[in-house]
């Protein structure tokens, strides 16, 4: 079963790891045996984040993951996938899909984050979510159809079959290309972990260069 990764190596600091040359896989990284199909053009470099709302460890990795989104060049495409391990985590995946068909996950991303995390809502019933959703100008009923429809149910099926494929023990994670596995653990911390994707992605980049 998924648990939320405690963070094995603390303070390691990425000051000597200026290039993908630096890491060491097995050890900064793990390497996928079978590498997962990427969503993303063929020109684009897929980062995935795999995530659960309810993990504290996501929540702290928030402000720094974002701000390292924030400053991706354009050949990176950045993607959120939520955790599916039954109970909880299986609610919140469904609202993020569900939101998403709705127009409204960018909005509520973190403040769905921060209910749960600064507030101790649970957010897993559906009218309490639905109730949540309400806040970006969709109706209770919409949100009701949407976190029972046939295209969110099938969202959340795909993300499982990802995070088996992608053998993943725990959240948070770094996919980088589909191939290229980063966890708290192997990074050192979880601000390192950004760094080390990008320097994997640096490392794809080259790969495709030449």
């Amino acid at each position: 079963m998924f648990k939320t990764l405690m963070v094995a190596v603390a303070g390691l600091g990425l000051s000597t790891l200026a290039s993908a040359a630096d890491l060491v896989a097995g050890q900064d990284y793990t390497v996928l045996d079978e590498p997962v199909h990427t969503q993303v053009a063929d020109d684009k470099i897929e980062v995935t984040e795999a995530f659960w709302y309810g993990c504290p460890h996501c929540y702290a990795l928030e402000d720094t993951l974002n701000a390292w989104v924030a400053e991706l060049p354009d050949d990176v495409e950045f993607q959120r996938m939520p955790a599916t391990m039954g109970g909880a985590w299986n609610r919140h995946a469904t609202a993020f899909y569900a939101a998403k068909a709705l127009g409204i996950q960018q909005a509520m991303h973190s403040d769905f984050f921060d209910a749960i995390h600064e507030k101790g809502a649970q957010l897993t019933d559906d009218d309490e979510i639905a109730a949540f959703f309400s806040q970006y100008g969709v109706t209770k009923q919409e949100a009701l159809d949407a976190l029972h429809s046939f295209g969110v149910k099938s969202e959340v099926n795909r993300a499982h079959a990802r995070m088996r494929n992608m053998q993943l023990m725990g959240v948070p994670a770094l996919i980088v290309d589909g191939r290229f596995v980063v966890t708290p653990s192997s990074a050192g911390s979880l601000d390192n972990m950004p760094q080390i994707a990008g320097a994997l992605v640096d490392q794809v980049r080259e790969e495709r260069a030449e």
